[in-house]
């Protein structure tokens, strides 16, 4: 008896330290020492150069599934059922990341994309990538700047996402189940591949170029709505393109615009990049009705790039979209009604870049970087930390590394978000309502947009990470009563770093901004 307890309680121990050891490996920093801060101000302008490209980032979805009880979600126990595409005996689930778990994919509906944009002053060359993903976590954006090769001259790489959410997870939390990572690490260093290709290939294509910038702020308020109060949005298009100096050829373009592409909402088993898809679409090959260009693209490659979509800014089911050629009314959601919001955004954007508002033969860049370190206080995004679920590690006991940065293009001001900004954070609105848990008055003020000093101010949203949403402090209503006389705690909180995450934020943005506009 004593042999067996002394075998029982070894086992015990052995179990303990393996589980030890594999939360550590888990919790460990991936990148120790790693600084990205950086800090350049130029005031002489010079000749711009820019280039693009675009890499495919689509997974293989070789098996395909029958859903028997239609519930959106693989469960042989459900009777659902598989084909076995390559013939390996399993079922090769391509778990597409937001809304629920166990969303295997179906098949692809249009490719997803890494797309980059790359301009130069001469001094300072800044790469733009765009992924068609929720998000991309800052170890795996670390690990591709280490890669992309030193000759390709590249001093800051942003790595943004669409935050589609009908793509492959890529951050762990939409897998087979909650304990699962959705994370296919085979496709996940695919995807890495793809962009030191997309960032290699659009610096090789550089060109002198000129900057066409454009903007509609008002034109595409119809398309979303604000989920939460208070009602605020940042619903503006803003536009740059680049055209060769030489020839006259648009290089490519960058569109700026902020809401949630799940146009196509839960129910959909397709790979698709959203309504992205059909804007980049639109203004590279032209807008259709059926067969008839209705009007043309002006070529080269779209990027676009998401804003502060928190709040949530989204194309609710109950939202109608109407065609913009036939006046058809579209509320379910289906391809037809992402194409419809598609064509609209791009025939907006098509139309302003008609007329642009200036336009930059020479500019210079200033830039500032810097690295941040922000507490994890969320119990389900701590215990995904530990079990592997969440892909990243930490800096020390539940924080993590991120980043912000900001930079001027002569006149063009940007700043980048690593999460889902909610939009009075960036525009002004932050509240203080009745309910609130912390009784305080507005902390993130001023909005970030009136320290930009810039004429024409891009802010890209989930930039060199997805920390998620990111509330403002005197917003945050985890606990009754409620805000705003609701019968239930708002969506947001459950998907944020934690209540400090907006106001630490808020302060190191306005340190990068203040930095930036010293000179």
């Amino acid at each position: 008896m004593k042999t067996f307890f002394k075998r029982l309680g070894l086992v015990a121990l052995v179990l303990i330290i393996g589980l030890t050891f594999w939360i550590y490996t888990n919790l460990k920093d991936r990148n120790p020492g790693y600084q990205t801060d950086m800090k350049i101000l130029n005031n002489q302008p010079a000749g711009l150069k820019a280039g693009f490209a675009a890499f495919p980032i689509t997974p293989e979805v070789p098996d395909r599934w029958v859903d028997k009880n239609h519930d959106i979600a693989y469960h042989p126990e459900d009777g659902d059922t598989f084909t076995d595409g390559n013939g390996n005996g399993v079922f090769d689930g391509v778990w597409i990341a937001g809304f629920d778990n166990s969303r295997a994919a179906n098949g692809i509906h249009d490719d997803v994309w890494a797309r980059t944009m790359v301009v130069d002053d001469g001094k300072t060359r800044i790469a733009v990538v765009i992924l068609d993903a929720i998000g991309f976590m800052n170890d795996n954006i670390i690990d591709i700047r280490k890669q992309i090769p030193a000759e390709a001259g590249v001093t800051y790489t942003i790595i943004c996402s669409t935050h589609t959410h009908e793509s492959a997870d890529l951050l762990g939390m939409w897998g087979e189940s909650h304990f699962k990572s959705g994370i296919n690490k085979k496709y996940l260093e695919y995807v890495k591949s793809q962009v030191v290709k997309s960032v290699v290939s659009a610096v090789k294509s550089i060109r002198p170029a000129r900057l066409e910038i454009s903007q509609d702020l008002t034109g595409a308020e119809d398309l979303l709505i604000d989920t939460r109060k208070p009602e605020v949005f940042d619903s503006g298009l803003r536009l740059i393109k680049a055209i060769d100096k030489e020839n006259g050829k648009v290089l490519g373009s960058l569109v700026s615009w902020a809401d949630h592409p799940e146009t196509l909402w839960s129910d959909n088993l397709l790979i698709s990049s959203d309504f992205p898809h059909y804007v980049r679409e639109g203004v590279e090959k032209g807008v259709f009705n059926k067969d008839s260009l209705m009007k043309p693209g002006i070529g080269g490659i779209a990027v676009y790039v998401n804003g502060a979509v928190g709040g949530l800014m989204t194309t609710h089911p109950r939202l109608t979209i109407k065609d913009p050629f036939t006046s058809e009314e579209y509320k379910e959601p289906t391809y037809e009604k992402t194409e419809a919001q598609g064509k609209k955004l791009a025939l907006l954007a098509l139309n302003a870049m008609d007329k642009p508002c200036e336009t930059l033969d020479s500019a210079s860049i200033s830039l500032v970087v810097r690295t941040i370190y922000l507490p994890i206080d969320n119990g389900f995004f701590e215990l995904g930390t530990a079990l592997g679920v969440l892909d990243r590690g930490t800096t020390g006991w539940m924080k993590m590394r991120s980043e912000v940065s900001a930079f001027n293009i002569g006149p063009l001001s940007f700043a980048t978000i690593p999460g889902e900004l909610y939009p009075e954070i960036l525009n002004g609105g932050v509240e203080a309502p009745e309910g609130q848990d912390y009784k305080i008055a507005p902390v993130e003020v001023p909005a970030i947009r009136e320290l930009m000093q810039g004429k024409y101010k891009f802010v890209f949203g989930l930039a060199n990470d997805e920390i998620g949403y990111i509330v403002p402090k005197s917003q945050w209503d985890q606990k009754a009563p409620w805000t705003y006389q609701r019968d239930g705690a708002p969506y947001g909180e459950v998907n944020s770093l934690g209540p400090e995450t907006a106001p630490a934020l808020h302060g190191y943005i306005k340190e990068v901004l203040g930095v930036l506009n010293q000179h």
